[in-house]
Order: structure tokens, then sequence, then C-alpha cells
């Protein structure tokens, strides 16, 4: 770690290069390399199954007037970044042949997991082995100065609540922790292909998710507990185990982004209010889809989804991918947001940290 003696200096390099380029009006180019489950997968699911892709069709996309593979009524977190991080959009598929994935490119899939071998996905290890077979693509200096998104989890926990209805401490704890510490080994078989500047969203409270509370059959604003007790205890494993890989690894630089608590607090409404006061005037049913909460359906053929009229006032768009103006929320956040919601640094401070350079114990 670097001392306290360079604190004040380390911190004036990152101010004068974070200044600087807002008064020329121009943000810093960094590349991004996105990996994790459908929250960021920016169309590789169609490379991937022999099964019709939801996603790939209206009313996905609507908000964009494009259908293109993301999760959502347009676009997603990634892409915000992207923007906000000056990198040429969209973030090209890194499954999509001939792609031009000179400024990166996104591995996340679908339906992706930590555990497993999951059909017509690619496992967390995969997308890595997947980065290793491309990364002749982007030269040494270029992969140490992009940045590593991650989300994953969520397909890991909501499958193990629905095999373990009722699991015992010990068995939660230790899938938990084998969960994250599978996260970690591929975290670091990333730093030793190059990889140095990791930021990383954490779950969110899967147990409010529209899919579960319509699968439980819950009603109003309760959530499935269990299901969110478990993606707490996951989450607080993330950035004790990064902060330990910044410790030991030289040049290891990281982010932690609390998802958990941006979408707990866009759940809450007044005793009289129509809206929360982030302005979603629905947090319980999705914007598009099927049953008592619009969960499942959206988007497949031959079933006939409702869909709201203006996505903006939902939070969720189907059953559990959030709406385009959630996810430029959440984007915003982890680009610049406060200490209680993102830290050590944030994105944007994450993009001109100087490489190669110690983390500093803020």
């Amino acid at each position: 770690m670097a001392t306290t003696g360079n604190l004040l200096s380390v911190l004036g390099v990152i101010l004068s290069l974070s200044l600087a380029g807002d008064v020329a009006g121009v943000r810093q180019k960094s590349a991004l390399f996105p990996f994790g489950d459908s929250y960021y997968d920016v169309g590789n699911k169609k490379y991937v199954s022999t099964q019709f892709v939801p996603s790939t069709t209206w009313p996905y996309g609507k908000s964009t007037d494009r259908p293109n593979g993301r999760y959502s009524d347009g676009h997603i977190v990634p892409d915000f970044l992207a923007t906000f991080l000056n990198h040429p959009i969209p973030i090209p598929p890194a499954l999509q042949p001939d792609a031009d994935v000179s400024s990166g490119a996104g591995f996340a899939v679908g339906d992706a997991t930590v555990l497993g071998t999951p059909p017509e996905t690619l496992t967390l290890s995969q997308q890595v082995e997947l980065f290793e077979k491309q990364r002749s693509k982007w030269t040494k200096d270029f992969i140490e100065e992009a940045i590593f998104f991650f989300q994953i989890g969520t397909n890991d926990y909501m499958n193990f609540s629905k095999n373990n209805p009722n699991p015992n401490a010990s068995a939660q704890q230790g899938f938990v922790t084998l969960v994250a510490n599978t996260i970690k080994t591929q975290l670091i078989r990333l730093y030793t292909l190059g990889a140095r500047k990791f930021a990383y969203q954490t779950l969110g409270p899967l147990g409010c998710f529209p899919i579960v509370k319509q699968e439980r059959q819950l009603q109003g604003d309760d959530c499935y507990e269990p299901l969110n007790e478990i993606a707490k205890q996951h989450n607080e494993k993330i950035r004790p185990m990064l902060k330990a890989l910044a410790l030991n690894y030289t040049g290891f630089q990281y982010t932690v982004f609390d998802f958990y608590g941006a979408i707990s607090r866009r759940l809450v409404h007044g005793p009289t209010q129509m809206f929360n006061s982030y302005r979603f005037s629905n947090t319980i049913r999705s914007c598009c889809g099927i049953g008592s909460n619009n969960a499942f359906g959206c988007g497949y053929i031959n079933v006939h989804s409702n869909l709201c009229g203006y996505p903006r006032e939902y939070l969720f768009f189907d059953g559990q991918h959030n709406t385009q103006k959630a996810n430029e929320e959440i984007a915003h956040l982890f680009n610049s947001g406060n200490k209680d919601i993102v830290g050590p640094m944030t994105v944007r401070e994450l993009s001109v940290y100087p490489k190669g350079m110690n983390m500093l114990e803020f």
C-alpha cells in the first residue's frame, strides 16, 4: 500500500486529471470490459442460445426503438458508464462475429452463474476463458488501463433458494463462501492476464424482485426475506475480498457499488406518496409481463404481455431487470456517487487513478 506521505500527492494527481478533463469538456477514454449476467449483457446471449431470446425483440429496447439483446427497455448500466467515460458505444458483444473490439468488449451473458454448468450461457470462469482467448486483440497497456466491470451471482442464489427452501445456516454460509471464493479465483486469473482496474456491482435485494414476489405470492411491499439475507451475506464478502486483493497484488485497483442499497432506497414509498422520492410510481410490478406482478413473459412469442405506457415511472422493466431510467440513475451513482454508495473511490476516479499504483486506504 502507498504510505500516508503519498496520500496528498496522489489525490492531487487524481483531482487534477479529473478537473482537466472536465475543463476541456472531454472525459478521458477508458476501455470497458463488462463481465457477469443479464444485468451487464450487451447482446451475447443470442450467440450461445439455440432458443428464442426475448431480449432481442420488442418490447425490449422500447425506449430506444432498437431491441439489441439488452434486458431493459433501453440502455443498461455499462452503456451509461461508457458514455460517462467517453467510450465508444454501443459496447460490442465479445461473441459477435467480426465485432470492432478496439475499445473493449462485453463478456457478460444472460443467465450466467458463478457455479455449475448451466446450459446456453457462460459461467464467470468461461467468460474469463473467452477473454484469455481474445486477449491478443489488445495490448498490455490497453488492458491495464481498461476497467473490468462485474455483476454476477443473482442466478446462483435464486437457484439455491429454489432448490433449498429451508437451508440451515451452515449450508447457506457454505454456499455463499463457495460463490465468493470462486469469484475471487476468477478476479486473480484476470489479474494474471493483465487486468488492473476492477469495478464491482453487488447484488440487489433479490427477495424484492417482482419475479420472486410473484412466485412466492407476496402482496404489496412484502419481500421474500430469506433471499434478501443471502444477498446481504454475499455482498458483505465483496469489499473485504477486493481490499485483500489490493493489498496482495501490486497495482490492483477497485471500487464497489452498493447496488443493494440503491435499489432498496428506490423501493420505499411514503405513506401518502404515489411516487417515491426517486419518482418511480411503481416498484412492485414490472412494466412488462403477465401475472400478479407482471413478472413473467415479457417478450416471449405467443404471450400477450401487459406493457406499461411510460417505463420511466417503473423501477423494473421485467421480472428482475431495471428500466432504462433506473439504470441511468444507478450508473450515475457508480460513476460519481457519494462514499456511502460507492467506494473506496468512484468509477470516475478509478478511470484516472495512476496505472500501476497501489491502492490507498481512504
